[in-house]
């Protein structure tokens, strides 16, 4: 491990050590409340240009399993621990969370007070940063991170999408079996015209898509297909979905004109559910807006209150943007779910279509499960509209 600094955009710098690969790196720092699922926060493409911070102070200690993968490679920009763990006890893993690190060049960054760092984004909102030698000038690094692209204004689903359309049927009971190559989807086979009996056909747009949310998708009983995050409206519809789910991604939704234009096009002709960046892409469909967090909101703990059911849910959420409430119409989009720690809006539906979205990751990886319920609530959409097509 090498002495190292973590230098903030606005000056604060933090002594500690690397491990990983030992790169430098640059992002917006965040930071997640998970105690557990680094893995899946690892491999999460909504992470992409980002440095995470961990608040739980050992990370590492069940190592990393072929199973757990979201993506094929990680896209964050560096991970901040307090102590990584030097063994890996879990019986599926085959290595350590420093060679996973070292095999995909992530910087990794530890031995400093984690709780001071999370005291400052919490205080001062999420900040450019830069990891680099300690040999380095605290100014200097100032100046490289202030020169880091915002993310604001960025559209980085293009940067992390899928390069042509793929099926996908693993299901999330395959993931008991022992340790395995990870799954690498194979992209540009043939999509048969019609999806197989029985099934709904489901075309995800993939603008940083996590594989557990296909993996329940093909639990609730769907035929999955996954196309590029600019794939035009007519091409999707081509495919004869039952419905589309628009996915998670990172960054800025505001830059991604094209995405709004295709919803648009799709709303009232296909079922739509919307997860994340997919639920802020469905709001400024609608004609709202979107405003960047303070310091956003990343864990597994977020207490969410569905309005339709007046019940709660523990929610995993990783997001940086969200809806403005109150730029939504009431007469087109009804609010459906709303975060009770600072009543930011988590939920809508249009109310003239068959279309909803959460901002909150119901695949829960990781996370808990207390939202998986929507998965049933899209594929009852699904069958409801087909029967009222039938009927027309």
């Amino acid at each position: 491990m090498k002495d190292s600094l973590l230098v903030l955009e606005d000056g604060r710098a933090f002594r500690g050590r690397r491990f990983g690969a030992l790169t430098d790196a640059g992002g917006e720092v965040v930071f997640n409340t998970s105690m557990t699922g680094y893995q899946e926060i690892l491999g999460d493409p909504s992470y992409a240009g980002q440095i995470v911070v961990m608040t739980y102070p050992l990370i590492g200690n069940y190592g990393i399993a072929p199973e757990d993968f979201e993506s094929l490679r990680p896209t964050l920009a560096g991970l901040v621990v307090k102590e990584p763990s030097r063994i890996a006890s879990n019986w599926r893993h085959d290595r350590t969370l420093t060679e996973y690190l070292e095999a995909h060049g992530v910087a990794g960054f530890c031995d400093l007070d984690t709780r001071a760092l999370v005291r400052h984004l919490r205080d001062h909102g999420a900040q450019r940063g830069v990891i680099a030698d300690a040999t380095h000038r605290v100014d200097s690094l100032v100046i490289r991170a202030r020169a880091i692209p915002s993310m604001s204004g960025c559209d980085l689903a293009t940067q992390v999408t899928t390069a042509a359309a793929y099926p996908w049927a693993e299901a999330t009971s395959s993931l008991s079996r022992p340790a395995r190559a990870p799954r690498r989807p194979a992209a540009g086979l043939k999509i048969p015209a019609a999806a197989t009996p029985g099934k709904h056909r489901v075309v995800v747009l993939d603008y940083g898509v996590k594989w557990s949310i296909l993996r329940c998708l093909v639990d609730s009983g769907c035929e999955v297909v996954t196309v590029p995050a600019a794939t035009a409206a007519a091409d999707i519809l081509a495919l004869n979905p039952a419905g589309v789910v628009l996915s998670n991604g990172p960054g800025d939704p505001e830059p991604l004109d094209y995405a709004v234009r295709n919803i648009r096009d799709l709303v009232g002709r296909v079922p739509i559910f919307g997860i994340c960046l997919g639920h802020q892409l469905l709001g400024l469909a609608a004609g709202g807006k979107t405003y960047k967090l303070r310091f956003g909101h990343r864990g597994g703990n977020h207490p969410v209150m569905d309005l339709t059911t007046r019940k709660v849910e523990i929610t995993a959420h990783n997001h940086g943007f969200s809806v403005d409430a109150d730029s939504l119409r009431d007469h087109d989009v009804e609010r459906t779910h709303i975060n009770l720690n600072d009543q930011t809006l988590e939920g809508l539906s249009l109310r003239s279509a068959p279309a909803f979205s959460v901002q909150y990751h119901p695949e829960a990886a990781p996370g808990p499960h207390d939202a998986h319920y929507l998965f049933r609530r899209f594929t009852d959409l699904m069958r409801d509209f087909a029967g009222t097509s039938a009927q027309r």
